[in-house]
């Protein structure tokens, strides 16, 4: 459970001889539920803690703070990423929207994820992501939780056309990843993908193989992604989502475009493809009436 940013927690501390049994019961709510109190409103807050209104304002004010608003925003500093798809559902369901405006609305936000990514794409960063996975010894493909699902489709978009190809989020977690890792070499490559909300174990891996000497190749949202630090070479996928952190149709897209491009380039790419075919035929369904 995440401790209470350092500034309440700060504060907390320095009004503490000074607060009351009521206002020492809140600081104990606060410091056990930083995150779920950053995302609380005051009525929501009192609430949960059995106070009113009035003395929910009154311990903000016992923490040197104008009032409540202002002790919501300092402890939600470092949780910006965190709260923002909370804060965007809390705007969105304030207005009313049938189940057919919800669906137009998440189409429309695909639209233009994909037009933007289209007028930004780079075509010597998908040159050079292409030559990395080709020439590549091996490839690890490395993303935890729902880029761990995306890493799975990256990996069995790939393995047709690739001598090794791994996705690293498996039922051993991270550490496990990090095992498998530590046998890498500088002729292999590191795919690794993350996206708001960025989990810190992706970023530790890919800084990892970076240090060893392995290219990275990362998939991510934007330049200022603290994956991009770490990338030999990067994608970007404008990734935004009105109700939700992220969009994985954005990131699927960017998957499915970079499988392709692989397919393209690959040698015997068509064999590969019939090979597959063959070897699952007869797990596939035919009418045999048609």
């Amino acid at each position: 459970m995440p401790a209470a940013t350092p500034a309440i927690a700060e504060r907390i501390a320095r009004a503490q001889p000074g607060l009351s049994r009521t206002q020492h019961k809140m600081a104990e709510y606060v410091l056990a539920h930083p995150f779920r109190v950053a995302t609380m409103t005051i009525d929501e807050f009192a609430t949960a803690v059995g106070v009113s209104v009035a003395t929910a304002n009154r311990f903000a004010r016992a923490l040197e703070l104008p009032g409540y608003p202002q002790f919501r925003a300092e402890l939600a500093r470092g949780f910006e990423a965190a709260l923002e798809p909370v804060e965007k559902l809390r705007t969105e369901l304030a207005q009313h929207a049938s189940a057919a405006q919800i669906f137009a609305a998440v189409f429309e936000e695909d639209i233009a994820n994909s037009r933007h990514n289209l007028q930004a794409l780079d075509a010597g960063a998908c040159e050079r992501a292409v030559d990395a996975v080709l020439k590549a010894e091996r490839v690890f493909i490395i993303g935890f939780g729902s880029s761990g699902f995306l890493a799975g489709l990256l990996q069995r978009n790939l393995c047709m056309y690739l001598r090794s190809v791994e996705s690293m989020a498996g039922p051993g977690g991270v550490s496990q990843a990090a095992r498998q890792m530590s046998r890498m070499t500088a002729s292999d490559l590191v795919i690794a993908i993350a996206f708001p909300r960025y989990l810190a174990d992706t970023i530790t891996l890919a800084k990892a193989a970076r240090r060893a000497g392995v290219t990275v190749l990362a998939l991510t949202d934007k330049p200022t992604s603290p994956l991009a630090p770490q990338a030999s070479i990067a994608l970007y996928a404008n990734s935004a989502r009105q109700l939700t952190v992220n969009s994985e149709t954005a990131v699927l897209s960017l998957i499915e475009a970079l499988s392709a491009a692989v397919a393209y380039r690959a040698k015997n790419s068509i064999a590969a493809v019939a090979n597959v075919t063959e070897s699952v035929m007869p797990w596939l369904f035919h009418d045999i009436h048609s």
